[in-house]
């Protein structure tokens, strides 16, 4: 359930003129920074608004059932290894993701349901992996629309570089293939798979951070990120300290400094 964002966006990328770094879309997508906020949900009304945001995406285009609750979300929500976030733009919602940390310690994962037979023995031989998922945009935004793909799997790269992971594991529908391997580098692994509640096989497709890493940043160094920004949205708060409440992107500084 990782590439369902509103229709249309994810499979976009950039077009001819917007491959090199200095590139009109690169700097559009850095200007827009300027007004986005992410915010770590784990509770209260920010948790319940990106579980609403899920069902309505999801919903919009017939992936999941009717709720009365309008809400989305599964067993994987609570584990420890989970950090589900909100975007906003100008204080509006406007997507959200959750990326679990996946290790031989800590294994839960949604990618483990559908591709254990898969990711078990790497997690084994002690690879470590992120796994977005619960991807979606709101249907309605009007703000930037094709930047919301990059802005939000922004965090997928983050933390991957702050967790310093052996790659990034991703199951995705056919038709957004091309834009993982187009802008992270991605491959196939395997053959598609059921992935319930979804009703279409999935693919799993991986990133390998040690040959797509600094490609990435390089083309497109809005996902770039400061260790003060992968701290506030990665680390645990000891036990009595409070989370910050919001965490802004720092691309831009790295950027000027460049």
């Amino acid at each position: 359930m990782t590439a369902m964002l509103a229709r249309g966006t994810a499979a976009r990328s950039p077009g001819r003129a917007d491959r090199s770094g200095g590139s009109g879309f690169v700097r559009n997508v850095t200007d827009l920074l300027d007004r986005i906020e992410y915010r770590r949900c784990e509770s209260g009304e920010d948790l319940e608004a990106i579980y609403r945001l899920r069902y309505k995406a999801y919903r919009a285009h017939g992936y999941v059932p009717h709720s009365a609750s309008q809400m989305t979300s599964d067993k994987y929500d609570d584990t420890p290894n989970s950090y589900r976030f909100g975007v906003f733009i100008d204080d509006d919602l406007i997507s959200t993701v959750r990326i679990h940390h996946v290790s031989r310690d800590q294994p839960e994962a949604p990618i483990m349901g559908a591709f254990g037979d898969i990711m078990g023995p790497r997690l084994d031989r002690g690879e470590t992996f992120t796994n977005p998922t619960m991807l979606a945009a709101d249907p309605d935004c009007a703000h930037g629309v094709r930047a919301i793909p990059y802005i939000t799997l922004r965090l997928a790269v983050i933390a991957n570089e702050h967790f310093e992971t052996t790659g990034c594991v991703c199951v995705i529908r056919e038709e957004h293939t091309a834009f993982y391997r187009r802008i992270f580098g991605a491959v196939q692994v395997g053959e598609p798979r059921a992935y319930p509640p979804i009703t279409i096989p999935l693919m799993l497709y991986d990133s390998e951070c040690a040959i797509n890493m600094q490609k990435t940043l390089d083309r497109f160094p809005f996902f770039m990120s400061k260790p003060s920004e992968q701290r506030m949205l990665f680390d645990r708060p000891d036990t009595g300290d409070l989370a910050p409440l919001t965490i802004l992107p720092t691309a831009k500084y790295l950027q000027h400094a460049a």
